[in-house]
């Protein structure tokens, strides 16, 4: 019998599917399900840092920061009396959730700043939660905030979060990073116990009719492994923290091309808002009778075997393999 069970932030799991962070942790009979389904652990919906009644103005800073270059700027941001639900609520749902599954709960806050984040963050583990995992999202539109700045900060909210809290740490990142090596290096040394990637960014579009900017959600397909696979293949071994791939995961082969890359769990939610539950059975059956044709006795014996360090050819994640497929084409007719 293939052994499917993995180890992440320190949490045992019975296999390497974790439930990625959306609107399906919402009810508590949804987390039931998924944990009927298959899945070995749930990431809950965010608790953004716009919902969080922040403590004195340094969100404000954040929000505000640029708006003068932009006019209409604060109209798209949040009026934060009508958006905030209430982090009390979110609180007493990790508590619902608890009690619901067995399976390990991991929370979820989304944002830049400090804020009430290391309150939260410790009232997230006091409410129950096995791990938090901090969403780093954010999109700096103004030309007088620096890479370096930008970083400064981020490393320091994680250290502030980490002293806060004795469970788990892992951060939610976003792939727009200079040097995607030294900064994760960076994070761990401040307290991540593991790096969640990546986060996907969700693009405006125009509506050329009404001359409107318009909100888009499109849900990721098995392509958008690609980019997380690279960056897992590259820093498993390099980096002292648990890897998570998120974006992308859509079947049994997403799946162990995850665990070969180095990471220790596949994190899937655009494939069962489209195909339902029934999905995460079907790849643990497909994921089991892969590893038991190509004698696999457990998922942990292949994590990291097709990594940067453990291929004939690494520079095959670098530039020479770009070099390569270009030089592979051939003139058009």
């Amino acid at each position: 019998m293939t052994d499917l069970s993995t180890t992440y932030l320190g949490l045992e799991l019975k296999n390497p599917i974790v439930a990625s962070a959306s609107p399906l942790s919402k009810k508590v009979e949804n987390a039931k399900k998924l944990e009927e389904a298959g899945v070995s652990a749930i990431v809950m919906y965010s608790l953004f840092e716009e919902q969080i009644i922040h403590e004195g103005l340094e969100l404000d800073h954040y929000l505000t920061r640029g708006t003068n270059s932009f006019a209409e700027a604060l109209t798209y941001l949040p009026d934060l009396d009508t958006y905030n639900i209430g982090p009390e609520k979110y609180l007493g749902h990790i508590s619902s959730l608890k009690k619901a599954v067995s399976i390990p709960v991991i929370a979820s806050l989304n944002g830049v700043s400090k804020g009430g984040w290391v309150r939260y963050a410790r009232l997230m583990q006091d409410a129950g939660a096995d791990a938090v995992e901090l969403n780093m999202y954010y999109l700096s539109a103004d030309p007088d905030l620096s890479g370096q700045e930008l970083e400064d900060n981020y490393v320091e909210l994680v250290a502030e979060v980490k002293a806060a809290i004795s469970i788990p740490l892992a951060i939610k990142l976003s792939p727009f990073i200079t040097s995607l090596p030294n900064f994760t290096r960076r994070l761990v040394t401040a307290g991540a116990d593991g790096l969640v990637l990546f986060n996907r960014f969700y693009q405006p579009d125009f509506d050329l009719e009404e001359l409107e900017v318009v909100r888009t959600l499109e849900l990721s397909d098995s392509s958008d492994l690609l980019l997380p696979l690279r960056w897992i293949s590259i820093l498993y071994g390099k980096i002292d923290a648990d890897l998570a791939l998120t974006s992308g995961v859509h079947n049994a082969q997403d799946v162990l091309k995850s665990m070969m890359a180095g990471a220790r769990v596949a994190m899937i939610a655009s494939a069962i808002l489209q195909d339902g539950y029934e999905i995460i059975p079907a790849i643990l059956t497909d994921l089991q009778a892969w590893m038991e044709t190509y004698e696999y006795k457990s998922i942990k014996q292949m994590q990291g075997s097709m990594s940067q360090q453990s291929v004939a050819e690494p520079a095959a994640f670098e530039r020479s393999n770009y070099i390569r497929i270009l030089n592979s084409f051939r003139d058009l007719p």
